[in-house]
């Protein structure tokens, strides 16, 4: 790859880095497999990154990779992450912590989360992220209007199980 695309690929990850931290939160358990799993978005990225035109911002495409990557590797075994090779010797970018010591208003909305299914989980995601409407729709391939009534739909959800 062209070092210029190689340094605007590093410079785009770590500027976005924790959408896809946030994404592996939603769709891991432990830290192993969030690691695991954030590696394999990572991968999928830089794969995918010279197909990149630009006709989106680069956080709504990689929100889209990231997401295809993770309910995939979701359906395929939510006990492990199978993940490519990686030469790391090539590529440094520094993973920031992810603090796993959460409030526990935030545990129990992420317990809540996880009930689910994989597209409700991805919308309520973005919604938290403060996205519109029409980013939400581009990103997960629906129509807004099919993105405000699911948005309603998971709402109600979510208040029957964190208030049975």
């Amino acid at each position: 790859m062209d070092p210029e695309l190689e340094q605007l690929f590093v410079k785009q990850l770590k500027e976005n880095q924790n959408i896809i931290h946030k994404i592996c939160r939603l769709y891991t358990s432990g830290e192993d497999a969030h690691k695991d799993l954030f590696q394999e978005i990572t991968i999928q990225l830089w794969k995918a990154f010279p197909k990149f035109r630009g006709d989106s911002k680069f956080s709504t495409w990689a929100y889209r990779v990231a997401l295809n990557t993770a309910i995939t590797l979701y359906r395929k075994s939510t006990r492990s992450v199978q993940t490519s090779s990686f030469d790391t010797t090539n590529h440094f970018i520094k993973q920031e912590e992810y603090n796993y010591e959460e409030e526990e208003q935030i545990k129990l909305m992420y317990d809540a989360v996880y009930q689910l299914n994989d597209i409700e989980k991805a919308l309520v995601f973005m919604y938290l992220e403060d996205k519109d409407y029409q980013e939400i729709s581009e990103t997960l391939g629906i129509s807004e209007v099919n993105a405000r009534v699911k948005m309603n739909r998971i709402k109600t959800k979510l208040k029957k199980i964190l208030n049975p």
